[in-house]
């Protein structure tokens, strides 16, 4: 049974994307690594804030595909930080697809934790502001 739901979450998406043509499988579904991709820039982008600067994806914690995505469907992606450590930042994305415009239905297709550190301008860790 879809994972559905009536609307989207009450807040505001971090990023919303259009896949394309050239993001399927010879399947027709979007590539997984697709996917994985605007995770994590979605994830990343509150992570940025937190750190008041730059960030590197560390670890991907989890990962799971509940369904799968079209072209055309209107693909959002939820992001909050769940967790920090002292250059760590744990962020949680949500991934929902818009689909079938005529009789729209909104099912959530995707969900992830994903862990970030800031760094500094060489590429180097360093503590998130307000940390001591």
């Amino acid at each position: 049974m879809p994972d559905t739901i009536s609307q989207l979450p009450d807040k505001q998406p971090i990023l919303r994307v259009m896949p394309m043509p050239a993001d399927v499988n010879p399947q027709g579904d979007v590539f997984g690594g697709w996917i994985m991709a605007q995770v994590d820039v979605a994830g990343a982008i509150p992570a940025m804030h937190r750190a008041r600067g730059r960030v590197t994806t560390v670890a991907v914690n989890s990962f799971l595909f509940k369904q799968p995505v079209s072209v055309g469907d209107v693909v959002s992606f939820f992001a909050e930080v769940i967790d920090t450590g002292r250059t760590s930042i744990k962020v949680r994305v949500e991934v929902y697809a818009e689909r079938h415009p005529a009789q729209p239905i909104t099912v959530k297709v995707t969900e992830a934790v994903l862990t970030y550190v800031a760094i500094n301008q060489h590429g180097e860790k360093q503590q998130l502001p307000g940390v001591m």
